[in-house]
């Protein structure tokens, strides 16, 4: 994290408005302190961590892993939100406070997670906010190799299915900073304006429709 990407700081607890409204203008929500603790710092990247249409990197091996899973949406949201929030984890910075908030934007039909499932039992996944056609990624996880990968070839497959055929693609998936590990999948960087540019667009773009409607069935996992 930069200093030039904080935006600004507050002290009141985030409420769902709050954080739609930030979403909305590019700024998402993570604490100063240790661990994610207060003061809570409100952030938009100078360079945007990105996820566009046709980027995505699934590698042989990759390919073979996802057919080793069952997908899902929303079956376990609070988990895969406790799975993301672990103390024991590097770099935790998922609060009990952030924690109700994401969990209350779920509520609200806004934030949603896409579970990896093997022989029955959740074995990674991530979750974040859905604005139109914009997937905010908040955090990800995984008990079985490849299950996050896994589970986000498997959120771009919802997000190309939900686009209009033969439009221009419009979705994005915002991964807030990029590492070497998501460049690896495909993750690129742009600047901030190019990003609000992006992000207008995207959240005028259809929703996915396969959100709450548990399995994953019918999602075009690259051909497996």
């Amino acid at each position: 994290m930069f200093d030039e990407d904080l935006r600004a700081v507050g002290t009141e607890r985030p409420t769902v408005v709050t954080a739609l409204a930030a979403y909305r203008a590019g700024l998402f929500p993570m604490g100063l302190g240790e661990g994610g603790g207060p003061p809570l710092g409100w952030w938009a990247p100078v360079l945007r961590g990105v996820l566009l249409p046709g980027d995505l990197r699934v590698s042989r091996s990759l390919r073979r892993s996802m057919r080793t899973f069952d997908y899902a949406c929303d079956t376990a949201f609070a988990e895969v939100v406790d799975a993301c929030a672990d103390p024991a984890r590097e770099g935790a910075w998922i609060t009990a406070e952030m924690r109700e908030l994401y969990l209350a934007l779920h509520a609200a039909g806004w934030a949603h997670s896409v579970e990896a499932y093997r022989d029955g039992e959740l074995a990674g996944g991530l979750f974040g906010v859905s604005l139109g056609g914009i997937f905010i990624g908040e955090s990800m996880f995984h008990r079985r190799t490849d299950a996050s990968k896994a589970a986000l070839a498997a959120l771009v497959g919802m997000l190309e299915g939900a686009e209009t055929p033969g439009a221009e693609a419009s979705w994005m998936i915002d991964v807030q900073w990029s590492t070497p590990h998501l460049e690896s999948l495909g993750v690129s960087e742009i600047p901030g304006f190019d990003y609000a540019v992006r992000l207008h667009r995207a959240q005028h773009a259809r929703t996915p429709q396969v959100f709450s409607r548990g399995p994953l069935a019918d999602v075009n996992f690259y051909g497996m």
